[in-house]
């Protein structure tokens, strides 16, 4: 580790559950984030700053004024252009030692599979059920962790999986997909709910990778900040 970087970790470095072994791991680390807004661009840039080694991140949409209202990484100026490539600029900004690769397309099973396929961890960052369905099926075929996470209104949930748990299938059945979060397109949701939910994603990154801490595996974390409640629910 150079000096520079000595300097740049040194927050994380002093963290007992991380250290100089834990910042090797995540160095070596390669996270998927599908979705690049309001929950995977604050997810994406955590774990740039965290000094994840490879970054990859898709999304097919392009930004509208109506996403900076909670999406903080795009600008007025950045209207219109595409999420995934203007958040691989911040990101590389951000922390020029990480490798940044994004995907500009929908993702659909056979295209997930190939850029799943080595990837240490998997973040769903997106806002409709169809797709976070599609994150569990894939990577249980592949046996990658992965964490979902979700926002409406005031509220939002996150949970992980790894293999041998319960996964987002297990638990929110495809026909039941009316019950899941409205897209953002549709329905209220305010920055900071999703700002919650996508500190909590990159932080059961953090922790699988590093092995720290308890994983939201076979629980949801729920908050609703209208309220300021919280429940961790035993899903398992």
């Amino acid at each position: 580790m150079t000096e520079e970087e000595r300097i740049r970790y040194a927050r994380m470095l002093a963290i007992p559950e991380i250290g100089k072994s834990g910042m090797e791991k995540l160095r070596q680390a390669h996270v998927f984030i599908t979705g690049c807004g309001a929950l995977g661009s604050l997810t994406a840039m955590y774990l740039a700053g965290a000094g994840i080694g490879k970054i990859s991140i898709a999304d097919f949409d392009t930004i509208d004024i109506s996403n900076l209202q909670r999406q903080l990484f795009y600008a007025t100026t950045d209207v219109g252009k595409s999420k995934a490539e203007t958040l691989a600029e911040k990101l590389i900004s951000l922390n020029p030692d990480c490798e940044i690769k994004y995907i500009k397309k929908m993702m659909t099973p056979s295209s997930a599979k190939i850029a799943y396929a080595d990837c240490s961890f998997i973040i769903d960052a997106t806002d409709n059920p169809s797709s976070k369905f599609m994150t569990d099926s894939v990577c249980h075929e592949l046996e990658i962790p992965y964490c979902i996470g979700g926002v409406a209104g005031f509220s939002g949930q996150v949970m992980s999986w790894s293999p041998g748990h319960a996964g987002y299938n297990d638990i929110f059945h495809p026909q039941g997909v009316e019950s899941g979060f409205t897209p953002c397109s549709l329905g209220g949701v305010l920055g900071p709910a999703a700002g919650v939910i996508a500190c909590c994603q990159a932080s059961e990154t953090i922790k699988h990778l590093t092995g720290s801490g308890e994983m939201l595996f076979d629980r949801i974390f729920t908050i609703d900040l209208l309220t300021m409640q919280s429940h961790t629910i035993e899903v398992g």
